[in-house]
Formats: C-alpha cells, sequence, structure tokens
C-alpha cells in the first residue's frame, strides 16, 4: 500500500496538472525528486492536517491573544439574542461535510472570488471553529474595528470585499503583528514590498503599522497581481510567496495557470494559504451556526482618538505630562519603532490616544513638548558627567620638555599642573605621566560649575523677537528654558504669541 501511494505521489508532477484532472485532495511532493512517505505522513497530507500545522496562521491567532484591550463595554453584544439555534454555551457544532460545501457554494454564488470545498479547506474550519474558537471570536470583534476602512478602499479600488478576509489570515487583525520573516502589520508587508507600494520606513518610522496606509498599498498590490495573473487564487498565492514563487510553479506545472495545479509546486506555507482564506470567510459569514459571537473590541472600537503631533516628542514625554500608561502609547502606535515621534510644525505626524488622554493632549500640547522626562534629565546628568571627565587627559613628558614648556603648551598655569599632579617640586622626568584639565580650572574647581554674579546673571538676559511659525516651546527649546517660563517673565496668561513680538529671555 505505502509502495503504491509513493508511486502516485512520484507520477503526479509527470500527468500534464491542469484544473480539470489534478485533484486539489492528493498533494504531491515539492520537487521532482523521490520523496519517501510514512504511512501517517501520507494520510497527514491526504487529510489536509499537515497544511494547517505547516501554516503560519496559527502562530498568528495565538499572538492575537494577547491583545489585552478587548474588554471593555463598546460593542453591544447579547450572545443571548445571537443564539438563534439555542446552542449550550460550550458547545462546538460540527457538520456533515455537504453542509459544508453547499454553504461555501452559495458564498461563491456572491463573489467573483472561486471559493471551493476541499479537505483541506475542512481542516482549516476545524481550526478557525473548533480548535481556537477564541480566537476566531477575537478576530470577530477586531472586525468591527478594521472591516468598514477595509470595504471602503477595497470598493474604491474596484476589488472584492471578500478580500478582507485575508488580513485575518495574514494577520487575525492584530495591528502590532510581526512575523519571523520580517513582515508586518495588519497586511503583513516585507520590507522590500511596503516601499514599492509607497510605506515609508525609516529608523524611527515603520508605516507598515499604519492600518490606513497599508491598507492603501495592500488594495494596490492585489490590484496589481490580478491585473498579472487574472486568477483570485494565483493573486493570492502571489500575495504570500510571491511573483517569482508562483511564476516557477506555473512553468513546474506545465504553464498552467491555475491554483490547484501549480498546487504541489508551491511551498508549505503557501499550500495552506488559499485554504485559510476560504475557511476564514466560510466561518466568518457562518460564526453563528457554529456557535461562535464577537469578543469586544473595547478601546479598540470607539475609544480612542487621533491628535497632531506638531514637535519632535518622546514617548516617556507624554506619559510623564499627562499620565498616560506608556504601554498604551507603544500598542496603539507601533509605527514609532524607537518610542519618538519625529514631527514638526511642517510635518505633524498622528498619535493615538485612549479619549480622555488625547483631550488631555491637546489641552498641555506645549507642555508636552517643553518637558523633559525624567530619563532625558538623567541623560544630561550623565552627558554632564562625561563633560567632566573628558575636560581631563594624560600628558606623556618627552625628553627635553620642563612644566613650563608644558603649561605653555596647553595654555595653563605650572602652579595649577603642579596641583593636579601633586607635585612639590618643578622636577619631571620623560615617561612621567601627568594630568592636564583643558579648561585650566583650578582643581578644587573642577567638576564644579562657576556661580554667576547677579551683574553677570542680568548681562545674559536677552530680547527675542518672534519669527513667523515660532511657538513658546520651540524659543524655550532654543534658550534651554520651558514655555512656561517665558510667560511668566512675559506676563503672558495664555500660549498666543505674534510675529514681531519681543519676548524677555532671563538666563
Amino acid at each position: 500500500m505505502k509502495q503504491l501511494s509513493l508511486l502516485l505521489l512520484m507520477l503526479l508532477p509527470f500527468a500534464g496538472l491542469n484544473a480539470q484532472n489534478f485533484d486539489p485532495e492528493t498533494p504531491a511532493p515539492d520537487t521532482l525528486e523521490m520523496v519517501e512517505y510514512s504511512p501517517q505522513e501520507i494520510e497527514d497530507l491526504n487529510s489536509g492536517k499537515a497544511v494547517v500545522e505547516e501554516s503560519a496562521v496559527m502562530e498568528m491567532l495565538e499572538a492575537v491573544s494577547n491583545i489585552s484591550y478587548m474588554k471593555d463595554v463598546y460593542l453591544d453584544i447579547d450572545t443571548a439574542v445571537m443564539n438563534i439555534y439555542g446552542y449550550r454555551p460550550d458547545e462546538i457544532p460540527v457538520f456533515d461535510d455537504t453542509i459544508y460545501q453547499q454553504r461555501i457554494e452559495a458564498l461563491a454564488r456572491e463573489t467573483t472570488i472561486p471559493l471551493t470545498f476541499n479537505s483541506h479547506v475542512k481542516s482549516f474550519i476545524d481550526l478557525y471553529s473548533s480548535r481556537l474558537r477564541k480566537q476566531s471570536s477575537r478576530m470577530l470583534g477586531l472586525s468591527y474595528v478594521y472591516f468598514p476602512m477595509f470595504e471602503e478602499l477595497l470598493d474604491q479600488y474596484n476589488l472584492p470585499h471578500e478580500l478582507k478576509y485575508l488580513a485575518m489570515v495574514e494577520s487575525a487583525l492584530n495591528p502590532t503583528a510581526g512575523s519571523r520573516a520580517g513582515a508586518k502589520g495588519l497586511w503583513q508587508f516585507m520590507l522590500a514590498t511596503g516601499k514599492d507600494y509607497g510605506l515609508r520606513v525609516s529608523t524611527l518610522v515603520d508605516e507598515r503599522f499604519d492600518p490606513y496606509k497599508e491598507t492603501v498599498a495592500a488594495c494596490q498590490f492585489l490590484q496589481s497581481l490580478y491585473a498579472r495573473y487574472g486568477d483570485w487564487f494565483l493573486v493570492l498565492a502571489a500575495y504570500n510567496a510571491g511573483p517569482g514563487t508562483v511564476n516557477k510553479a506555473i512553468l513546474r506545472a506545465g504553464g498552467v495557470r491555475n491554483y490547484w495545479a501549480i498546487w504541489p509546486y508551491l511551498p508549505k506555507e503557501t499550500r495552506g494559504y488559499v485554504p485559510a482564506f476560504i475557511a476564514v470567510t466560510y466561518v466568518m459569514n457562518f460564526a453563528t451556526e457554529h456557535n461562535l459571537y464577537p469578543t469586544n473590541p473595547g478601546l479598540l472600537l470607539h475609544g480612542t482618538d487621533t491628535v497632531m503631533v506638531r514637535d519632535y516628542v518622546g514617548f516617556d514625554q507624554i506619559s510623564e505630562c499627562i499620565g498616560v500608561p506608556m504601554e498604551d502609547i507603544v500598542f496603539f502606535n507601533p509605527q514609532y519603532t524607537k518610542q519618538i515621534i519625529p514631527a514638526s510644525s511642517t510635518m505633524p505626524r498622528e498619535l493615538r490616544l485612549p479619549m480622555k488622554y488625547a483631550l488631555r493632549f491637546v489641552q498641555l500640547e506645549d507642555s508636552v513638548y517643553a518637558y523633559k522626562s525624567r530619563a532625558e534629565m538623567q541623560r544630561e546628568v550623565v552627558a554632564e558627567q562625561v563633560k567632566e571627565v573628558s575636560d581631563s587627559f594624560t600628558h606623556i613628558v618627552k625628553r627635553g620638555e620642563s612644566l613650563g614648556s608644558i603649561a605653555k603648551k596647553y595654555h595653563v598655569s605650572v602652579s595649577n599642573i603642579k596641583k593636579w599632579n601633586g607635585l612639590r617640586y618643578d622636577v619631571i622626568q620623560a615617561g612621567q605621566r601627568l594630568t592636564i584639565y583643558r579648561s585650566g580650572a583650578p582643581m578644587a574647581q573642577v567638576g564644579k560649575k562657576p556661580e554667576k554674579s547677579n551683574t553677570t546673571a542680568q548681562a545674559s538676559n536677552k530680547t527675542h523677537t518672534v519669527k513667523n511659525g515660532e511657538t513658546l516651546s520651540s524659543i524655550g527649546r532654543k534658550y534651554g528654558c520651558s514655555a512656561n517660563d517665558i510667560k511668566n517673565w512675559n506676563g503672558l496668561k495664555n500660549n498666543n504669541i505674534k510675529v514681531g513680538q519681543k519676548l524677555k529671555i532671563k538666563k
């Protein structure tokens, strides 16, 4: 029996595969070489089990379980009303294959995507509706957050609305999703492909994590793939594995441009990609029949707001100044990969926050920009210490040098060199190491800031004339003070200033 199965698996690549005579239920090996399969492996291949286990779908579904915001009540979900079949809470309905086939055929009549049913699709239906029910309920809840935007953009690009389910296969609708291969975001764009479709990636910003921009890029990519292949299943395979991989598979299948014909020649993960797409499309449309209901998306639905940031600012400044938890800023703004928003007045950037903190940010915006976080103050202390340490260096005495010649070379006094090095006499010798301070300060003053007299302090006061585009915060940064300092020095009641206005700056 094993020999017969192996023979069939070996002969299949040479059989002139096409949509008519290829049975998708019987996979063939990746290469044209002889492949040894155990009886269990053959059974798994035929059942579709191996396809599920080798896909990246399970990894993404497990990751969506870690979203902690899906708990507050913003979506009106009454499972007692939705449970029209009277299922018990823990009941997991299972149906005959003919039922699955009839339902998928009904869905296929409403779309241009040729949805089909086979053992591989059934394995993924089992994954979504039975094995990972909790995660599927979470995806149902998240669909309320993202599907309205997906549908609007798919419509703009004249693409089938069912492609919205592709994001469920890619990321399980987790906005912070990232794969081991380096794909990012809801639509899992790789770096190069993202850049090809206008997603900017720099040291500080990764637009693959921007839901709207990445969805636009996904629509453009899908549209270009369909123009190339004219077959939605080939488009999905190319979206996952890349056009080059699909083209190779088409050549190996004798030039047949049909997904099920090239299926044996695709990478293992891509073999499960289309079956997973069909399965998740089915489960999301027949969730109630499977006793599945959406988990509340909580803050993700209506609990956040977007504000515009108009100055360079760190997450730590925002967190400490307005009290928003750092984990909230990080989760809702994954596009800022180093927790810094490189915004400016000419290039403002979006910041998403829970509603109450968004309002507080708007009220205290200038104060946020001027605020020095604890980390920043610590960095300044360290920088000052480094500066003080770097003020000193070691001079190695050369033959013929004296304290006088060394003092003249570095513009310091002989007496200071003797103090810095504990010398009682002027005698030195070649090879001797001497510590020299560039500042020339006496030993007792090294590392201390000189005190300013009142006269000196008064002399350092300045008058600043406001220029176009300046704010109290930007002026404060220029002079090393806060916006509130400038307001106090000039008796200002608010942050409003005008071009040409003269402001006192005290230093």
